[in-house]
């Protein structure tokens, strides 16, 4: 079966040596994880499941790019793994540059990849969809990767990479069956956004039903020109904003500027020389203007949505605990939002 795979995919390779994997994988009907484990022995490395030690170590190699990505929008940032910590499955790495949170309890399989000498270590759930990958700049200590990967090799390199679906599909309520009047209530007195999450839930509210149950003047629907305009305007005015994008298995933050925005055919994207954003528009089912009470008062955002309801993107001001939304941020929202369609 392993034969017939590596078969196939050279196949793929030869006649598109463009190809990404990821896109490579679905043309088989096959995960990613089990695409990159046909590379086991001729290149590629499996990896022991000890992923939080390597992690803490990741910071020895010095300057990498850390990639996450969902189905529409890929995340990546240049920086040294610094204070990466857990505590039980959850980890955080809070840097100016790789900050990042990190939900262990979805990394099933890792690999040290070699793609045509292009160095990283690579990270799957259980269904085989990368949660999270690194990879080696020019500024990396490729030694140091080479002795983290013999470190953490598997014992044994022919386990076989065997995927499990998801089955996380979860019926949304009808509206009017949702105490609207108290959700509205609770959003109102909201201090701090990463309540947010454990309000919905405790609601059984999805994260897109709760922008139509919002309290009036919390949210309000926009279009994908109104987002790109936003961000040309924090861009030109050198307004720092914060980039959200998440995986099952990982969350990603951008903190700074965005300067050099590129539009390449459906592809929305940042191409900055330490973060680039690419933004898949025909992927957008939904944007909307999102305003969270905090204690240190609104927070303001605008939030990505797919059509399953997921969450594709996240644009917030850059702020901290304890210090106000950046006025500028408002001010590029505020100035789009008041031109006409």
């Amino acid at each position: 079966m392993k034969n017939v795979l590596i078969e196939k995919w050279n196949r793929i390779k030869k006649d598109n040596p463009k190809i990404r994997i990821r896109e490579a994988a679905r043309q088989l009907d096959v995960s990613e994880a089990e695409l990159v484990a046909t590379g086991t022995g001729s290149g590629n490395t499996l990896l022991n499941n000890d992923f939080k030690s390597l992690l803490k170590e990741v910071e020895k190699i010095g300057q990498v790019m850390a990639l996450t990505r969902n189905d529409y929008c890929v995340h990546e940032r240049k920086g040294v793994y610094n204070k990466v910590a857990f505590n039980g499955e959850v980890g955080l790495a809070v840097n100016p540059d790789i900050d990042l949170r990190l939900f262990m309890s979805h990394w099933k399989f890792g690999f040290a990849v070699n793609e045509n000498g292009r160095l990283s270590f690579q990270f799957f759930d259980k269904s085989g969809e990368a949660v999270h990958k690194i990879y080696l700049t020019e500024s990396s200590d490729k030694e140091v990767y080479e002795a983290l990967k013999e470190k953490y090799k598997a014992a044994n390199q022919d386990l076989p990479v065997d995927v499990e679906a998801w089955d996380d599909r979860q019926e949304e309520k009808h509206d009017s069956d949702i105490d609207s009047t108290h959700f509205g209530e609770a959003w109102k007195a909201l201090q701090d956004t990463h309540h947010f999450h454990g309000m919905l839930k405790s609601f059984g509210v999805s994260r897109l039903q709760a922008m139509r149950l919002a309290p009036a003047g919390f949210t309000e629907p926009l279009d994908t020109g109104i987002l790109k305009r936003v961000l040309e305007s924090v861009a030109a005015q050198g307004v720092e904003i914060m980039v959200f994008t998440g995986s099952r298995g990982c969350i990603q933050i951008h903190t700074g500027l965005v300067k050099n925005l590129v539009q390449t055919g459906p592809w929305f994207n940042v191409l900055d020389p330490q973060f680039n954003m690419h933004l898949r528009e025909d992927g957008i089912a939904a944007v909307w203007l999102v305003k969270k009470p905090t204690k240190d008062g609104i927070v303001t955002s605008i939030e990505i949505f797919d059509n399953d309801g997921g969450i594709i993107v996240q644009f917030f001001g850059k702020r901290k605990p304890g210090i106000p939304e950046s006025e500028a941020w408002r001010s590029a929202i505020n100035q789009n939002l008041a031109i006409p369609q």
